[in-house]
């Protein structure tokens, strides 16, 4: 299974473009770079993103990098219609990256801070591209709880939110999902949804998924 990950950098600065990049790898290939300690370049030092970067390098099957120079986004923003400007521009660009990648799987990090509009842009890009988005299922789901006014009712949209999530990507890798499968991970509380987003890169197919469901309901009554 190959895997991409695609996220933006430069987004504020005051000179030079804003640059886009997608790294593909293989899905044996991640205990590699968690190993290497590969994670938020905001916590690392600009020596150690220099030393992952060739590392990323060597292991990555591809990489893609877009730039959005400084006049390009300029006109976007002066004359983009409401809610196709900067961010619709920026997804454009991720969509570019993606499709030169070509992974089964793609994460893509938000640039939009209204986690829902950034998810309603994912949508269109899943569908002219064909192929699965993931963004942090905590993220989402908690996109999709804020409408709830109460503690109570924020959890549980961010559940019902995550479920969602996951029930789509799963549905696009092996097809329609039994009922059973699909009502267990509807009853999966948020930290189980995140456990299983991160434990679905590693099923081989459905019987995986029920494995995995079996093991984690039982241990949970």
């Amino acid at each position: 299974m190959l895997i991409a990950g695609v996220d933006d950098a430069g987004r504020g600065a005051v000179i030079g473009p804003l640059v886009i990049a997608g790294v593909l790898v293989k899905n044996e290939d991640l205990s590699e770079l968690r190993r290497l300690g590969v994670k938020d370049s905001k916590l690392l030092s600009p020596r150690r993103r220099e030393f992952l970067a060739e590392h990323i390098t060597r292991i990555a099957r591809k990489t893609s990098v877009q730039k959005l120079q400084p006049k390009e986004i300029d006109s976007v923003v002066k004359s983009g219609r409401r809610l196709h400007k900067l961010n619709w521009l920026e997804a454009q660009t991720m969509a570019k990256v993606i499709e030169a990648l070509r992974p089964d799987l793609v994460y893509v990090d938000a640039s939009d801070v209204l986690e829902e509009r950034f998810k309603q842009q994912l949508d269109e890009l899943e569908e002219s591209l064909q192929m699965p988005f993931v963004t942090s299922v905590e993220r989402i789901a908690k996109a999709e709880g804020r409408a709830e006014g109460r503690a109570e009712g924020r959890a549980e949209g961010r559940a019902e939110g995550g479920a969602t999530v996951l029930l789509k990507q799963l549905s696009r890798r092996w097809g329609l999902l039994p009922d059973e499968v699909q009502q267990q991970i509807q009853r999966l509380r948020i930290e189980q949804l995140a456990a299983l987003g991160e434990a679905m890169l590693d099923f081989r197919s459905v019987h995986d998924l029920q494995t995995w469901l079996a093991a984690h309901i039982q241990t949970d009554q």
